[in-house]
Formats: C-alpha cells, structure tokens, sequence
C-alpha cells in the first residue's frame, strides 16, 4: 500500500473564476436594473429596508451579496459575507450547477425544480429574488440565449428592451 501516491482532487479555478466574474457583473446589473427597470423596483418594493441576500456556490464561493438600504437603493455589497447580515442566503449545490446557470444553459427556475439551490430564508423573498434574476437576463443577453436562460420571455416593447439594455450595460460598467 506504501507504493501508491495519494492524488488531491481538481480544484476546478477555471470554473470557478468564471462564475465569480459572471456573478460580479451580474450583482452590478441587478442593481443597475433597481434604478432602471421599474418591475424589479416593484419586487425590491416588496422587500423590507435594510434586506441582504446573497447568491453563492457551496461549498465555498464565490458568493454575490446584494442589500437594499434604509433609503429603499438598492446596492452591490461584494463578494464577500464575512460579517454582513444575511436575511436570505440562496446556495447553489456546487461548481457544475453553477455552470449550468452561468452559461445560461440551465433557467434558474428549472434549477429549483432540479434541486440545485439551497435556501435559507423566506420563500416569498426567494421568489422575488429568482424574478429579479430573470428580469437582468433578459436586459444583458441576446433573446436566443435569453430564451433558454428564462421561463417565460416577455413581450417588452423595443424602447424599454434596448434603452434599458444600454442604461444597464452602461451603469454596471462604471458602478453607477
């Protein structure tokens, strides 16, 4: 048994720095669309002031914390949860799944009938949250990819589709 070396398993930095740079600009976006989309201002309106949520990978990272603030703005907090208060945590199982969402190869809601997601929170807000997700989808990708990564694609008029679309690009580039 001595002759045998023991061979650690993949550490998967590829992925995984993949997903946390989709999950950065992904957290500037949601909150770029706070300010531009009026229907994810409607569901971050449903959400108390002072609300965190955060999207992450398990077993460690990357994660994505977004807060609403005392004013009712809406915020990209980082990356990091050491000592922020998390009122809904949703955790996707591990890398691959993540994958799945990131490539846009998988909806978020066919990643909840699958099992892919882990919440700790409320359900309600968990909802909202998944909405919102597919609301900045469909601002930032092309409709033949957005229609894989969404449920439903909706029947936006061209103006709010491409204004939107710019505004949002625009504000998550330079963090306005």
């Amino acid at each position: 048994m001595k002759n045998f070396r023991e061979v650690a398993a993949g550490k998967k930095s590829l992925k995984k720095d993949y997903v946390a740079v989709m999950m950065w600009f992904m957290g500037r976006a949601i909150q770029a669309a706070a300010a531009v989309d009026m229907a994810a201002r409607k569901e971050f309106a449903g959400m108390p002031d002072g609300f965190t949520f955060a999207l992450s990978v398990m077993p460690n990272g990357p994660h994505m914390i977004i807060g609403k603030d005392q004013r009712g703005f809406v915020r990209y907090k980082g990356w990091d949860p050491e000592g922020k208060k998390i009122d809904l945590d949703m955790k996707i199982k591990n890398i691959e799944a993540a994958l799945l969402l990131f490539t846009f190869q998988e909806s978020t809601t066919l990643a909840t009938a699958r099992n892919r997601l882990v919440v700790d929170g409320d359900v309600a807000h968990a909802c909202a949250v998944v909405r919102i997700l597919d609301i900045v989808e469909v601002y930032l990708l092309p409709k033949i990819i957005a229609k894989l990564a969404v449920k439903r694609y909706p029947g936006w008029s061209f103006r709010r589709k491409y204004l939107g679309r710019m505004l949002i690009y625009v504000r998550s580039i330079f963090g306005l």
